[in-house]
């Protein structure tokens, strides 16, 4: 296998705790949504800090997460989640998220969250800062390598 860290613009690495674990024994499928979370708020920190953009009163919102189970995680283990850019327009753009289990070297679930851009001040949908367009629409690939 390709190494899973070339793949993607961004990888974060987040061990799985224990306290994820349900009922039936592996990661609840809620703990997915956190992981991308962890994930997305690493790769803007990395590429376009959300402080400076919040003290001006702007940045991303969630307006819809996916999550597609391919094998159960358990304890313990480390995840790698990967992040890459899609469909970038003016007012949003899609994260999509691949992780993968080092104790199984294998992909366990995909995702996607479509981020739309807010003015917190004005409480509505807002245009992309144009620094941050160009650098999302540089980052942009339909899959990655």
């Amino acid at each position: 296998m390709q190494n899973y860290s070339d793949k993607h613009p961004h990888i974060s690495h987040i061990p799985v705790a224990w306290g994820e674990m349900d009922a039936l024994q592996h990661v609840n499928n809620v703990a997915y949504f956190r992981y991308f979370e962890t994930a997305r708020i690493d790769f803007f920190n990395r590429y376009f800090p959300l402080d400076k953009m919040y003290r001006q009163g702007l940045g991303p919102v969630i307006s819809e997460n996916k999550a597609r189970y391919k094998r159960p995680v358990t304890y313990p283990d480390t995840l790698q989640v990967g992040v890459w850019v899609s469909d970038v327009h003016s007012d949003r753009f899609t994260l999509h998220y691949e992780v993968f289990s080092e104790a199984q070297q294998a992909i366990t679930t995909s995702g996607s969250s479509v981020a739309v851009m807010f003015d917190f001040k004005l409480a509505r949908k807002a245009d992309m800062p144009s620094e941050m367009l160009v650098l999302l629409k540089n980052l942009q690939q339909s899959e990655p390598d």
